[in-house]
């Protein structure tokens, strides 16, 4: 889709119907929700405020569950020339004639030209949309391009940014890296290969990164499906991180993280044969090993200072607790509890505490155990649902990585393993050895501090 206005109108409608659009959700649960959203207004994509009534948001619920996404995007409208064909004529040969005149500027010289005549002058829009359909809207050569100015966050996690890089093959199946980079120190905070460019993958890269480097007050991605996604969003709002999306079609703001790929693909990857992996695993030991021995600890050509250098210059960050990071990567729906107290969740059944009945609630769980829901509602938890009818024990979008395909695969060959000798290295760093020489003698043998661990 070229024009981003649409896709701004599409993404706003889809953002609208979500939940709505649910397929497991009963025709009386969809009933309320659509009210709900009629009855609020929602800021449009040019940044006012409008409400949407009930037809129109059942109207996009059918169009996206027969469509997709592309079924909400508005249809380019033609509209049929009503002016005079000649002044239209004439505003071409102006245009062609200094390709750098605006529609503005050549329906004055028209006006200038036709002072005292009875002519109709079109408008600069509608002078506009014939150049568009001429294609001659496009700038000239020689005209300066838009200039952005460089950005830098002011400190250490101030602001990360997220992305997904195309890799190799690994057992027959492309491989896809999901990182995220500070975007100060250039430090990449968390990563992870996986096969699939979902939710999960997506969560698992982030999810590293909080555990070991903090919580950033923002995180910029793009608009794809896993960055969209309500339990991203969730995770982000219950860490207290700010999740800011780039406008479809304009990237900038992302360059560090593309910068970050291409030197993953020109000083990593080339190191990689597609026929040399054994599993994911492997990719991901070997991606950790240069990324901690030899990407953070290159100097940076514009910081003069190597990733890690910059991002510990300020002391170590404060990280989240496990329990923190456990509910921030719940998932959640929501649902309208019936007269029987019952809930629904993708074609289970569940109980719910009686005092429920005909509100709406939030399951909360682990995407991979749908025996257990937490029930909230208000912000207070109403215990855990009991389960009815289990037929689906993992959420559809759970999917697990499937079993690597090692079969056939030719041994290494001989000569220098460049990533071998850097993932060596990083063990050797990162390995605990005990030193004897510092052992106590055998009067304190029994005195529980009978060996030191030394770091080396």
């Amino acid at each position: 889709m070229e024009d981003p206005r649409r896709r701004d109108i599409a993404l706003f409608r889809y953002g609208l119907i979500r939940e709505a659009a649910d397929p497991d959700l009963t025709p009386a649960e969809r009933g309320r929700l659509v009210r709900q959203l009629a009855g609020r207004e929602h800021r449009s994509p040019d940044g006012n405020w409008t409400s949407v009534g009930r037809s129109t948001l059942d109207r996009w619920i059918v169009a996206y569950r027969t469509g997709g996404f592309d079924a909400l995007v508005p249809a380019q409208r033609q509209r049929d020339l009503v002016c005079d064909v000649e002044l239209l004529d004439l505003a071409v040969k102006l245009k062609r004639e200094n390709p750098r005149r605006t529609a503005t500027h050549i329906v004055e010289l028209i006006v200038t030209e036709l002072a005292g005549q009875s002519h109709e002058v079109p408008s600069a829009r509608t002078v506009q949309r014939h150049f568009a359909r001429l294609g001659l809207n496009i700038r000239p050569d020689g005209a300066a391009p838009e200039a952005f100015g460089r950005f830098e966050a002011a400190a250490v996690n101030d602001l990360w940014v997220g992305d997904v890089l195309h890799g190799p093959a690994v057992g027959g199946r492309k491989a896809l890296l999901f990182a995220f980079l500070d975007d100060h120190s250039r430090l990449v905070v968390g990563h992870r290969w996986g096969r699939h460019e979902d939710v999960l993958r997506l969560e698992a890269a982030l999810r590293r990164g909080l555990a070991s480097r903090g919580i950033p007050k923002r995180i910029y991605v793009d608009n794809g499906s896993p960055f969209v996604s309500h339990q991203l969003a969730r995770a982000c709002a219950v860490l207290g991180i700010r999740l800011v999306h780039s406008r479809p079609g304009r990237p900038q703001g992302r360059g560090k993280i593309e910068r970050f790929f291409a030197t993953v693909r020109t000083q990593f990857l080339v190191e990689i044969a597609d026929d040399q992996l054994e599993s994911l695993s492997r990719l991901n030991d070997l991606f950790t090993a240069w990324v901690e021995t030899r990407y953070h600890h290159r100097r940076h050509r514009e910081t003069q200072q190597t990733p890690l250098e910059r991002f510990t210059a300020a002391g170590i960050p404060q990280v989240p607790t496990p329990a923190e990071l456990r509910e921030a990567f719940l998932w959640s729906q929501t649902r309208t509890v019936t007269k029987t107290a019952m809930v629904s969740l993708h074609g289970n059944r569940y109980e719910v505490d009686p005092a429920l009945v005909g509100r709406t609630v939030q399951l909360v769980f682990d995407p991979f155990d749908l025996e257990h829901l937490e029930v909230r509602h208000d912000g207070r938890t109403f215990g855990t649902a009991t389960p009815h009818e289990l037929k689906v024990h993992v959420h559809p979008k759970a999917t697990a990585e499937p079993p690597d395909v090692v079969d056939g695969m030719e041994p290494t060959p001989t000569g220098i393993d460049y990533l071998a000798l850097v993932e060596r290295e990083h063990r050797q760093a990162t390995r605990r050895t005990i030193n004897f020489a510092d052992l106590p003698g055998d009067d304190v043998a029994d005195s529980g501090n009978d060996c030191q661990e030394v770091v080396r």
